[in-house]
């Protein structure tokens, strides 16, 4: 005779079931939204690491680099979820090409500047659209362009303001 499932055993079994783990394939204009951010961020790590190899252990760029790991790491495990398979950084292999740095630590800044405004664009015109119906995807994707604007845009126009000088005074690493 069969014993009776317990109510915990039955919550457990539900919650399993009803988890991302189990997660229906992605359509392709969700895949491609999800494969342009983490090509995004994948970017953002290797100009941060040459600017790091040309400048030094230099702020912002010592924490951004940081910040956007956590970025890949957050795409990562969405594309697991999806079973889709994630592809080596290609900008840090050399299989991509990685634009020049300009000459000073202060221009760098001023790209990066650029770079997260359009980032958010990118979030807010592309990317948010496409996966609209995923709220697991919406919100790494919102957490990510929040990340832009809030942290990572005011580091770099205090950088391109400072003369390329990070003084430390922003919002931090660990706050994306």
């Amino acid at each position: 005779m069969k014993r009776p499932l317990s109510l915990c055993t039955v919550a457990t079994l539900a919650g399993l079931a009803a988890g991302p783990a189990l997660a229906a394939p992605l359509p392709e204009a969700a895949q491609t939204a999800v494969l342009r951010a983490l090509d995004d961020e994948y970017h953002a790590e290797a100009v941060y690491a040459a600017t790091l190899a040309a400048f030094g252990d230099v702020r912002p760029f010592s924490n951004i680099i940081k910040a956007e790991r956590k970025h890949q790491a957050a795409l990562l495990d969405l594309m697991k979820t999806y079973d889709m398979v994630a592809p080596a950084n290609g900008y840090l292999t050399g299989d991509k090409p990685l634009e020049a740095l300009p000459a000073t630590l202060q221009e760098v800044c001023a790209v990066g500047v650029a770079a997260e405004i359009e980032n958010a664009r990118l979030y807010d015109e592309d990317l948010l659209p496409a996966v609209m119906r995923y709220p697991d995807i919406t919100r790494v994707f919102t957490a990510l362009r929040d990340a832009s604007i809030n942290n990572h845009l005011p580091a770099f126009q205090r950088c391109a303001a400072g003369g390329g000088q990070g003084k430390g005074k922003g919002n931090g690493q660990s706050k994306g």
